[in-house]
């Protein structure tokens, strides 16, 4: 039995938004929850049209709410919330114009820089007006290559402002990995920074435009900015056939005023990448008002984040995360953006910032909590923490581990919330709340009006039993669709395609007796190191490339409270797995993919497991390795191959 570890008190559940919320639908329909967290969930789902028309009115959603709250479908992700419904995004962020804080931006080199409400909304406003001169319309394409900066959400929120789609790329992905995901969308519009910083090295980035530009021909305008802090850039680049604009240029406008045009409910957002295991990276095209609608209920009812909180997430612009942070913004809380390395110099950079900075929501992955663990040192004498009241944790399964050691050597006092949801819902489906207990490691409840199981192989709902994670209704946050996805073919087969009309999500999980969850790992062979999904088919691309290499195979191994990376190879005759082969690989994955496809593992194999019509079969291989028994042997054409891939020395370390 998973152990207690905190309670929110009397006072923690009178002053939470929880409560409020509760008293507001109390009053509206005259029905009692009693405080209870299980009761207000369950109706959420039996009457979900009325808990987001709720969610709207309680938020004080900017724009005009329809008369409709729901259109029915026979196909789940067809259905549709507060039909008719207009509002602008960026509207709805600008939540306030004043001299508060909006946005504290710290380097890992120590560079801190201030910009409050009122900068934040003229810089929008003129990011919106240079993109009208450009003739940049509503649904037209602006992508961003850049880090964790201002600048970049001044660009996102001047981006979506006429109704324009963001999509953006953090600079640690290659330039192979870029290029994948932009060419796909056509942009007509490229920001981006002349370099960005990682762990002490300054790493270029303008050199890579060239390449970037000459493989996506729609761009015809690149935004350059200057990294907070440094000397600024001397001379603007010049290319052929594309204007350059100094992003320091944009912001000297004039004032400008901006109408909010207000969109549909259902209008385009963004565009977020995940990765799959064959082909290009998955463009997944969300919606304004969904999106909207899922971000305050999490900051607001789940995490509890009020006016003038400060929250922090360890997020790169490539990552989910950061959407969810940008939001923040429109529950008129400050945001703090940290970029560059989060053990720069010292293990501890990142907490003592929480500190200085009076963060109220301090977010980071379970990598991150499990690395400070592994230091066995404790911080609560040196950090006093006096105004955090809640620590997120994702990106991958919290270990029981990793939630005593917040609670013994981090803050006694704190609501840990361990999270979990994806890129492909740019939100979550289990959180926390304010209303229970936190036991070591669990996920305290499922998200409210979201109506999640875990399935057995048969689709049949089961309890304290591993499972697939699915949700049985539908959610505003649904992706609208997949871009270049004729008929929704790889939309349904992505979500869709293990139970009929339920959407699956790719997780294994576990509901616990308290109705608590416990997320086990994937059950696809997408691969997760450090929380991030990442696709095979990136890594099989570089591998490709060299001579040496007759066949890989990629899979991810559970190994010390993470996910590592392994690449199986098959070599051509008469070449050896040298140390120089070894490091030339991994550099051309680092270069052109992402240091986070980097395989933890190159092992050499002499076979590949296959289906009689041809296909590896990646997810055999991954359930040999854990431990896991292999079904539908029979389905292979070489099944003595999988002998080789039990008990390998070298996944033993």
């Amino acid at each position: 039995m998973n152990k207690k570890l905190w309670e929110p008190s009397r006072k923690i559940k009178l002053n939470s938004n929880l409560l409020k919320f509760e008293k507001f639908i109390s009053n509206r329909f005259k029905k009692k929850f009693n405080n209870n967290y299980e009761k207000i969930h369950s109706w959420t789902i039996k009457n979900s049209q009325k808990f987001w028309n709720c969610l709207w009115d309680y938020s004080k959603v900017k724009g005009i709410k329809g008369r409709d709250n729901k259109r029915k479908f026979s196909k789940f992700y067809k259905n549709t919330f507060l039909t008719n419904s207009k509002l602008n995004f960026t509207e709805n962020l600008l939540s306030k114009n004043n001299d508060d804080k909006a946005i504290t931006f710290i380097s890992e080199n120590g560079f801190r820089e201030i910009k409050n409400w009122r900068d934040l909304n003229i810089n929008v406003k003129k990011v919106s007006a240079f993109l009208r001169k450009l003739n940049i319309k509503s649904k037209d394409r602006v992508v961003a290559y850049m880090p964790n900066i201002p600048e970049t959400v001044e660009a996102f929120l001047g981006t979506v402002a006429i109704g324009s789609i963001w999509s953006s790329c953090s600079p640690d992905f290659g330039i192979n990995g870029v290029i994948e995901r932009f060419s796909q969308i056509k942009p007509k519009v490229l920001f981006v920074t002349n370099e960005y910083f990682y762990n002490g090295k300054r790493i270029n980035v303008l050199e890579r435009i060239p390449e970037i530009i000459k493989k996506i021909p729609t761009i015809k305008h690149v935004v350059i900015s200057n990294y907070p802090g440094q000397t600024e850039i001397k001379k603007l680049p010049r290319y052929k056939n594309i204007k350059s604009y100094y992003w320091k240029n944009i912001i000297k406008q004039k004032n400008t005023e901006l109408t909010f045009t207000k969109f549909d409910f259902e209008h385009e957002l963004a565009i977020l990448y995940s990765s799959g295991t064959t082909g290009k990276p998955k463009c997944i095209c969300h919606k304004t008002g969904g999106v909207l609608l899922q971000h305050l209920k999490e900051h607001q009812l789940h995490c509890d984040i009020k006016e003038n909180d400060n929250v922090f997430y360890f997020t790169t612009c490539g990552w989910m995360m950061w959407n969810w942070l940008i939001s923040v913004l429109a529950s008129k809380a400050s945001i703090v953006l940290f970029d560059g390395s989060p053990m720069y110099k010292k293990e501890d950079l990142l907490l003592k910032i929480a500190d200085k900075e009076k963060i109220t929501l301090f977010g980071v992955s379970a990598k991150y909590i499990d690395a400070l663990r592994k230091t066995e040192k404790s911080y609560k004498k040196q950090y006093k923490l006096s105004n955090l009241r809640t620590i997120c944790s994702t990106g991958s399964p919290l270990s029981e581990d990793g939630f005593n050691y917040v609670y013994k050597n981090i803050k006694k006092d704190i609501h840990l919330a361990s999270i979990s949801g994806g890129t492909d819902i740019v939100s979550c489906f289990v959180l926390g709340n304010l209303y229970q207990p936190v036991y070591s490691g669990e996920i305290q409840n499922k998200a409210l009006g979201m109506d999640i199981r875990v399935f057995n192989e048969i689709g049949k709902s089961v309890l304290n039993k591993k499972g697939e994670l699915v949700c049985i209704n539908p959610f505003p946050s649904m992706p609208l669709k997949f871009w270049n996805d004729k008929n929704n073919k790889k939309f349904e087969n992505a979500y869709f395609n293990k139970f009929k009309n339920i959407w699956h999500h790719g997780d294994y999980a576990k509901i616990t007796n308290k109705n608590g969850f416990i997320i086990v790992g994937r059950s696809d062979t997408t691969l997760n190191p450090g929380g991030v999904r990442l696709g095979t088919a990136e890594i099989y691309s570089e591998i490709e490339r060299f001579k040496e290499i007759k066949e890989s195979l990629v899979v991810g191994q559970s190994w010390d409270n993470d996910i590592r990376i392994i690449l199986f190879v098959i070599l051509n005759s008469k070449f050896k797995l040298t140390e120089d082969l070894l490091k030339r690989m991994k550099l051309q994955i680092r270069k052109n993919a992402s240091p986070r496809h980097v395989p933890n593992k190159i092992i050499e194999i002499n076979d590949i497991p296959r289906t009689k019509s041809g296909k590896i079969v990646e997810l055999a291989v991954k359930n040999i390795i854990e431990g896991n028994k292999i079904k539908n042997k029979e389905a292979l054409a070489n099944p003595d191959c999988l002998k080789q891939f039990i008990n390998v020395k070298e996944l033993k370390y």
